[in-house]
Parts: structure tokens; sequence; C-alpha cells
């Protein structure tokens, strides 16, 4: 794939570099700040886009800005956050026009070759990838009152499995339960987080909406 990279630090930039080399993808070009992100971004139009969300001069939010205003201009092209610590309200934002193309994943997963990899090309293909520490950590912080605890302990692992980006059969093959089994939880999930059949909308968006708001 053609990849992007935005990341202040030289020594994971440049290591993300040669690793993307090496697996074969072409990386366009790797940058330190948000605006020069956007304009390669507009220059090279990439299959996926790498960005860090915190970045020069504020090193805030920059990186995340640049990553929704790149999913509002160009929907066909990935994007794949990479954050220190889990932030749910960066992932929410992410998340909220689509649930395609798109990542949100902790810096320490680059470590794990193999998982960012697959999220990499999970996202190219136009799925979703959401770091299962995140969804371990949304999930601890889910109250009494939040919705999500109805939900049986098997509802909630398809959930934490649907909010990481994974399809029906990938779910059903991570979880060791039938294609059936999985289809049936989450019309349960969907009924009990009161998302009903409701034309222009994806019931699975808003599942991943609703589990990271919670």
């Amino acid at each position: 794939m053609r990849v992007i990279l935005a990341e202040d630090s030289t020594l994971l930039r440049e290591g993300l570099v040669r690793l993307l080399a090496e697996e074969g993808h072409e990386v366009l070009a790797a940058v330190g700040d948000a605006d020069a992100l956007l304009r390669e971004v507009e220059a090279h139009a990439p299959d996926v886009v790498v960005t860090d969300i915190r970045m020069p001069p504020d090193h805030t939010d920059e990186g995340l800005r640049a990553a929704v205003r790149i999913r509002e201009l160009r929907p066909e092209i990935g994007v794949v956050v990479l954050s220190q610590y889990v932030e749910r309200n960066y992932a929410a934002q992410l998340l909220t026009s689509s649930a395609e193309r798109v990542g949100y994943l902790l810096k320490d997963r680059v470590a794990q070759v193999e998982e960012f990899l697959d999220a990499l090309e999970r996202v190219h293909a136009g799925g979703a990838a959401i770091d299962p520490e995140v969804v371990r950590q949304l999930l601890i912080r889910t109250t009494h009152s939040d919705p999500l605890t109805r939900l049986t302990p098997r509802e909630r692992t398809v959930l934490e499995a649907l909010a990481e980006g994974h399809t029906n059969a990938a779910i059903g093959e991570k979880l060791h339960i039938s294609l059936s089994a999985v289809e049936k939880n989450l019309n349960a999930i969907f009924d009990k987080l009161g998302l009903h059949r409701t034309t222009g909308y994806s019931r699975r968006v808003l599942a991943v909406l609703r589990y990271l708001e919670s």
C-alpha cells in the first residue's frame, strides 16, 4: 500500500519507514507536523495515513484534527491514529462519521509488528482497527447506569471484538463460535442498546459509538 507517516519523534518515524519498506509498502512521505501531513496528503493521495495525535506546535490534538479533516475531505483514504494513552474522546471523534477505513492504536502496538501490520491491512481493506487495550479500558469505565451493563458476558465480548474492527466471520473465529451465534449476539446487542433498523445508518457503527461514548 502507499502510506504517508506523520510522527514528531524522529526515531519512531524512521523506524516506521523502515518497517513498512521492509514489508513492501511504499512510504510516500514521512513528516513531523500536522500541516505538513495535510500538504502531503493533498499532493500524493495515499492509500493510508498513519499519524500521531499530539504533534507540534502545541502537542495537543493537532494530529487528530488533521485525521478528522482527511476523513471529511478524502473518505477513501484510510487513517490510523497512534496515541500514547487511551483517549476515549479521541476515538469517538474518529468514528463519528464512519467506522470504515479507520484505526486507533496505542503506540505500544507498533512494537507488536504483526498486529500493527494487520491493523494497517484491515484499514486499507475498508475496515476498522481499534486497539484491544483501548477497548478493555473502555469496558472498565462503564457504570451501572450504562446500557452496556445489560449485556451478557458473551454479548460484551462480541461487542468488544466488533469495536476492534472485526467482521462477523472474524468474530466467530476469534471467539470460537458459529457465524449464526455471532449474528444472534449482535442482534441482541442492537436491541439492548436501542439500535433499531434505520435507513441511512449502520447499526454496527452506532453500536461502536455507543460503546465508545459510554
